[in-house]
């Protein structure tokens, strides 16, 4: 373990023998390091949180802390971060809240860049990046591989669909499906994510279908109940639009479109 001797670590603290902090950082009390980590300069991380292995945490930010959201009363609720995370420069990632589920949860391979914030309660997946400044507001799900272009703004309780990608500054109201592209204040989806699907080794013959059940959602102008009775006639020949149907289905916001 490579503590410096400015860092400021509670005693209740469970941190791996192989892990760095630097200077000023403060652990406080129930937080869980693994293996790997390295927690830079002038960090603060709250409990109670869990962190897996192989993450980074750069300088400033504030990770755990309660959230401020004025129904909080002070009940047990956590923060839980999985491994081979980048989490950048001022980053600030609040806990739970009971009136949800109690957690904020974070994945794995994950890229959170500077001043990034986390709401309380919010859900982020596996591989998704979160470019500069972008803010989730609680209870806000980010699923696999999506992309949130700087600035991107996400109202609570939005659901942000699998290999989705935001433009930059864009305001997000409503849920956004599985697959799309959406930019604007407020956000209107403009297309398939082509370029972010061929370099995730989907098929040109997939990417060619989901493109198809992009302008069936987005450009036929049909109600959602007979989108989705189209979309399940592709299914068989294009399995990945089960998951454009799934994120369709789940929706409680209604879709951005």
């Amino acid at each position: 373990m490579r503590i410096h001797p400015q860092a400021i670590i509670d005693s209740s603290a469970i941190i791996a023998d192989d892990v760095t902090i630097g200077a000023f950082s403060i652990i406080g009390a129930d937080v869980v390091i693994g293996a790997g980590c390295v927690i830079e300069p002038h960090v603060i991380i709250k409990g109670p949180t869990v962190i897996g292995e192989n993450n980074h945490i750069y300088q400033f930010s504030s990770v755990g802390e309660a959230t401020p959201d004025l129904k909080y009363k002070g009940e047990p609720t956590r923060l839980v971060i999985g491994d081979n995370n980048i989490i950048r420069e001022g980053v600030t990632i609040h806990r739970g809240t009971i009136q949800d589920r109690s957690e904020t949860t974070i994945g794995n391979h994950n890229l959170l860049m500077a001043y990034v914030h986390v709401g309380h309660d919010s859900v982020i997946g596996d591989h998704c990046i979160l470019v500069n400044n972008s803010a989730l507001a609680g209870h806000v799900h980010i699923a696999d591989w999506a992309i949130l272009g700087g600035f991107t703004l996400v109202h609570q309780y939005c659901h942000i669909g699998a290999h989705c990608f935001t433009g930059m500054g864009s305001a997000i109201g409503k849920d956004v499906p599985a697959f799309a592209i959406v930019s604007g204040a407020p956000a209107e989806a403009k297309t398939i994510n082509s370029e972010g699907l061929s370099r995730r080794g989907f098929s040109k013959e997939d990417i060619k279908t989901l493109q198809k059940a992009f302008k069936i959602v987005f450009r036929r102008h049909l109600t959602l109940a007979d989108a989705l009775v189209k979309l399940r006639e592709l299914v068989e020949d294009c399995p990945p639009v089960q998951l454009l149907i799934d994120s369709l289905e789940s929706s409680t916001r209604g879709i951005v479109r």
